[in-house]
């Protein structure tokens, strides 16, 4: 498996375009040629905002003429999970029933801090509906497919976002995670994806699933590029309640600082059973590398899932109660189901599943008193078949939609950052979690960069197309 970038890097597009060796103009051109030539296989797009795109390009070209600054993102090209707010364009959140909403009068928070940065807007991006999904398999829209084998998923719910990236179409997309919607697709497409934080970027004019467990984060192609737009988009936001009052708290300028004083542990227990042996062996090359052999347990992971379930489940349906009531036939059956089952949960099983979060939160972070950074799988396979319903984990057969996310499910219960790295196995890609404690996004960015340099983990080169 080759690691050479299928598309130009965010930083090398951002340094031509400010040293006028390329015109913000040319970098969205191409971009848009290589959508409208790949995305016919990978139906990552849903809209492509290519008159938009090139207007600001031209501001962009012009403002270099000029001589101001044109941002540290300068005529990089991005396309974001069409749950974000686009002016100009109803916000689909993968559904049929959205498509009917008054198109956005402004941009995400999000789109606009990348856009301050200098970044380019190319289009929205296919997802599972209402990003209830894990496996990018969406029947208003189609599939959206791998671009290391287009017969297998890119994972979900942001999976237009992760094969986008993984297929060199853009080399940054945004998407959302609230159980494991980032790094499922990262790991699946083989890309650097991030989870920040809860409350650490701003959720400003999207479209939400659940509240108390959503997170949005970019994807990208290297640890570099990732933090690059991760710091173009940090900030308070009186928008987004959640949203962190912390400073801005830039991670590039220290990115390449030595990691050989940090304690890194491997997660045991729970993070070890349910895996395929991609996974195991994705997770000890991951450790040898770092040179981490202390296993540590995170405590009731098991109990966190089926809590998170709990959680998740009850806050959607009460966000679709309306929608369920008016247009049960627009929605995806399997969608529809989930959310009608949360909506009869007992009200003391949901009060008995947050008093369990907290406690177990507060377990985590005892641990990282200890340690620095955990480790552990993203997945417990690499991207299955489209259209498979099960696979055999430790001899029981179980449902591939339910199950892809049995490691992802117990991090973002609590918030945690983490960045999702690609290990480049034959024949397709496998990612780990870098877990860090709250507000550590620098920590984890360190340990991905210096994986990165270290040839460990890289994000191949698409074969599929």
């Amino acid at each position: 498996m080759t690691t050479n970038s299928a598309t130009p890097s965010a930083s090398g597009i951002a340094n031509a375009v400010a040293t006028r060796k390329l015109s913000a103009q040319d970098a969205i051109d191409a971009a848009l040629a290589r959508i409208k030539r790949h995305d016919q296989v990978l139906n990552c797009f849903t809209d492509v905002t290519a008159d938009r795109a090139r207007a600001k390009a031209r501001a962009i070209d012009a403002a270099i003429a000029a001589g101001n600054g044109a941002g540290p993102l300068a005529g990089v090209p991005f396309a974001v999970k069409n749950l974000f707010d686009v002016r100009g364009l109803a916000t689909r959140a993968g559904s049929k029933i959205n498509r009917d909403l008054m198109p956005a009068k402004r941009d995400a928070a999000l789109i606009e801090r990348m856009e301050a940065a200098g970044a380019v807007l190319v289009g929205a991006l296919n997802m599972g509906e209402y990003a209830y999904d894990f496996t990018g398999e969406n029947v208003h829209d189609g599939a959206s497919r791998n671009p290391h084998d287009p017969t297998r998923m890119t994972g979900g719910s942001s999976g237009g976002s992760g094969g986008a990236v993984g297929g060199g179409l853009v080399p940054i997309a945004l998407g959302s995670d609230t159980n494991g919607s980032i790094r499922v697709p990262s790991s699946f497409c083989g890309i650097f994806g991030l989870k920040p934080t809860y409350g650490r970027l701003s959720r400003a004019r999207s479209f939400p699933f659940v509240f108390s467990l959503d997170h949005l984060g970019p994807f990208a192609r290297s640890a570099g590029d990732l933090a690059l737009a991760y710091d173009a988009m940090q900030g308070s936001d009186s928008d987004d309640a959640a949203c962190t009052a912390r400073p801005i708290e830039p991670v590039t300028p220290s990115l390449s600082q030595d990691i050989g004083n940090l304690r890194i542990a491997i997660a045991g227990g729970y993070f070890q059973k349910n895996v395929f042996p991609e996974a195991v062996e994705a997770v000890a090359r991951v450790a040898k590398a770092l040179g981490a052999a202390r296993i540590v347990e995170i405590p009731e992971a098991a109990r966190a899932r089926a809590a998170a379930y709990v959680i998740t489940t009850t806050e959607g349906a009460s966000l679709h109660l309306d929608r369920l009531r008016k247009r049960p036939n627009d929605f995806d059956p399997a969608v529809r189901d989930r959310l009608l089952a949360g909506a009869m949960i007992p009200a003391p099983l949901v009060d008995r599943a947050q008093k369990f979060r907290r406690w177990y939160r507060a377990q985590v972070l005892e641990l990282f008193r200890t340690v620095d950074v955990i480790i552990a799988p993203a997945t417990p396979c690499v991207a299955p078949k489209l259209g498979q319903v099960n696979f055999v984990l430790d001899g029981v057969e179980m449902p591939v939609r339910a199950n892809i996310g049995i490691h992802t499910q117990p991090i973002s219960f609590i918030g945690l950052p983490v960045v999702a790295v690609p290990v480049p196995l034959e024949p397709m890609p496998i990612g780990v979690q870098i877990i860090a404690a709250p507000w550590r996004e620098d920590i984890a960015l360190r340990v991905a960069h210096a994986l990165e340099r270290s040839g460990v983990v890289a994000a191949p080169q698409p074969r599929g197309l």
